[in-house]
């Protein structure tokens, strides 16, 4: 059984043969830095390996080190070889669009696309390979916008989608919220937003939004006004309304105000007297 094809830094030419997509055990294929050109396979859904669990074979031990390009710099592997699992086409001509079926590969680990002469979108089953961490397109033709798809890729840890001919806005949340370095989408003239420096255009237009304070303050004072108002009508008709009924606590209520009044004149008198008799006096 055949885990890893490692033919990279060579000088093939030609087609990538449909032969290697039999290859069912197959973790590791790297044909980069060689001459292939033509299209990527679209029978590499047929690596059983890398769409389906086979954690039983995974025990296989390696002794021989092993150099691989993931997640953009040479690591060395030996004893865990076998959970790696990784395409690397990069630095090639290869051309044509990326296959749709690729995104069968749910349990690759590494794509390495890059340095080729692909073109066409990126394909929106792409964001289906739950398992990936690197996905590197750059330096091809690429065109269309950057999936929302993408965003879903949770063990997704390095991007480069750098000199295609990308457009639109760069996907935000999730995943993508990690990605603040420019650098992985330069070389795409019409790509804006976070973390470019260039600003979509409805990024710069009065949006409706930006109007909400002011008619939050316009609301606020006519709801302080409308709340004032009923506060009024309904404390006047709780007192009144009370009074009409309840004959008992009319009287009550009069009788209060009658007392109150005497009081306040016979205070006020006493305090009259007291200063004519001081004029008086003088």
């Amino acid at each position: 059984m055949l885990y890893m094809l490692r033919l990279r830094s060579n000088f093939f030419t030609g087609h990538i043969s449909r032969q290697l997509c039999n290859l069912g055990y197959l973790h590791i294929l790297d044909l980069s830095h060689n001459n292939f050109s033509g299209t990527i396979p679209k029978c590499f859904n047929n690596l059983t390996s890398l769409v389906r669990d086979d954690s039983k074979e995974s025990y296989r031990i390696y002794n021989e080190q092993t150099m691989l390009t993931l997640k953009g710099e040479e690591l060395v592997y030996n004893t865990t070889l076998m959970l790696v699992k990784s395409i690397d086409l990069s630095s090639n001509f290869l051309e044509g669009e990326i296959p749709q079926e690729i995104g069968s590969l749910t349990l690759l680990g590494t794509l390495n696309l890059s340095r080729n002469q692909l073109t066409g979108k990126i394909p929106l089953k792409v964001g289906n390979m739950r398992g990936l961490e690197t996905l590197d397109l750059s330096n091809n033709r690429l065109s269309g916008q950057i999936p929302q798809t993408l965003a879903s890729l949770t063990f997704l840890a390095h991007l480069n989608l750098a000199y295609n001919h990308l457009v639109g806005r760069i996907p935000l949340g999730n995943q993508f919220q990690t990605f603040t370095e420019p650098s992985i989408y330069m070389g795409n003239p019409s790509s804006c937003g976070v973390p470019l420096p260039r600003k979509c255009p409805k990024d710069d237009t009065f949006t409706a939004t930006d109007a909400k304070p002011s008619n939050e303050d316009g609301s606020d004072k006519l709801w302080f006004y409308v709340t004032m108002v009923l506060g009024f009508v309904v404390g006047f008709w709780v007192v009144c309304g009370t009074l009409l009924v309840k004959k008992s606590w009319r009287y009550a209520y009069f009788r209060f105000f009658d007392d109150t009044k005497d009081k306040v004149t016979l205070a006020f008198a006493v305090k009259v007297t007291r200063l004519q008799r001081k004029f008086c006096h003088v």
